[in-house]
């Protein structure tokens, strides 16, 4: 078959009765021209061609071919001849050791299980798209390449500064000495000193508590963090002071929305309407001496009646109300704790094919990619950028470390 200016010839398609045909010729092409690449590797390794006297008395020669099936996302399932030198020398490039399967698809793979796909549902849509087998087994053993990337992530050197912290934890079935039980993966985002968001790593525990998050912080510190400017999290109980104990300097900031919530459930409902618009007056205020007399107020007109839900806001007014001294668009960052709540939301998704997790190994290696999906979406900086930027320039003289 002559091909002219990258064209088949004109009739050459009469030459195949059937579409299998076409598809069969191709895939012996394909083939043929693998098995010469491979051959044209081992010359390039030995440093001579087949059947001439510059190999003699070199030390080594060919040593014949064996058979290795390879999953191609084109001719599915194919059986290739590999070559191989007498001293076992020769590693092939383009078909390399111990690889079995195209990165193509092993990339698709890699997608589907990040996307939460389950083993068997991969499994069947490999089949259905490239028409080859793969096992469960498989699929487990590609997605654990990623493990050395998730612990090279985990430990690499961070920022010295982030100017906003985001801290949460999004509980998550895993199997931990023969039961199924609740662990907390906490996550960290940071607001950079460019403007733009990152996860700062995960880390696994059986429960969250102020003492762990001491521990991530700690781990924070140790990879390179040296000042935090502002902290967001929920109220979970000595939070703050585990934030003050590694980074005394930051401003900790308790999420407004979990206050909201936590008052409201002492709410009956036909009340909550109206409490609720009280209640507003406290978290809205220009500032603090306009927030205290909100507060007043609610407490002189619901206190009797729903002490408890007074109580949450006295209780923890010193770190409810910092935003209270910061401009608009300053306080719409650290008021509460969306921004990373939006991301635990986004593993839920990934990982809620999941239900049950049978290891530790298996937990860190969903979440991760689900972090790095998350993270797609964030290629600019925040919103407001250039009015945020000034604001921490003007409020953080002496500290903020933003090149400008």
């Amino acid at each position: 078959m002559e091909i002219i200016d990258g064209k088949l010839p004109k009739d050459f398609a009469k030459e195949f009765g059937t579409k299998n045909d076409f598809h069969s010729y191709f895939e012996s092409l394909y083939k043929q021209g693998i098995e010469q690449i491979l051959q044209g590797e081992l010359d390039a390794h030995l440093g001579y061609d087949k059947h001439t006297t510059e190999g003699y008395n070199t030390g080594n020669s060919r040593n014949g071919s064996y058979s290795k099936t390879i999953k191609s996302e084109t001719f599915g399932d194919m059986v290739l001849k590999i070559p191989r030198d007498r001293n076992g020398e020769f590693e092939p490039q383009i078909i390399p050791k111990g690889e079995t399967m195209s990165q193509k698809i092993s990339d698709a793979i890699l997608g589907m299980y990040s996307r939460g796909m389950t083993r068997s549902d991969i499994v069947e849509q490999v089949k259905t798209v490239y028409g080859i087998s793969v096992s469960e087994t498989t699929i487990s053993t590609i997605s654990d390449r990623i493990l050395t990337d998730v612990e090279d992530w985990a430990k690499r050197i961070l920022e010295p500064q982030y100017l906003v912290v985001w801290m949460d934890a999004v509980h998550l079935k895993v199997r931990t000495e023969g039961k199924y039980i609740n662990n907390a993966m906490h996550v960290v985002i940071g607001l950079r000193t460019d403007g733009k968001k990152e996860v700062l790593g995960m880390w696994l525990n059986k429960t969250e508590s102020a003492s762990f998050w001491m521990t991530v912080l700690s781990d924070l510190k140790t990879r390179g963090v040296e000042d935090i400017l502002i902290a967001c999290t929920d109220n979970l109980t000595g939070f703050t002071k585990a934030i003050k104990g590694v980074f005394p300097q930051t401003v900790t900031q308790l999420c407004i929305v979990h206050q909201i919530r936590n008052s409201t459930k002492f709410v009956v409902y036909k009340d909550r309407q109206s409490f609720c618009n009280d209640m507003k007056e406290i978290y809205t205020a220009i500032n603090e001496e306009v927030a205290v007399e909100a507060l007043n107020k609610l407490k002189t007109k619901w206190g009797a009646k729903y002490k408890y839900a007074i109580d949450g806001w006295e209780n923890n007014w010193e770190n409810l109300i910092p935003f209270l001294a910061y401009p608009p668009e300053l306080r719409r960052i650290m008021y509460t704790t969306n921004t990373i709540e939006n991301l635990n939301r986004g593993i839920r998704k990934y990982t809620k094919t999941k239900v049950q997790f049978p290891d530790e190994k298996s937990v860190r290696k969903s979440v991760y990619l689900a972090i790095k999906n998350c993270e797609k979406s964030w290629t600019g900086v925040i919103a407001h950028w250039g009015m945020v930027m000034n604001q921490f320039l003007v409020i953080f003289e002496d500290r903020c470390r933003i090149k400008y």
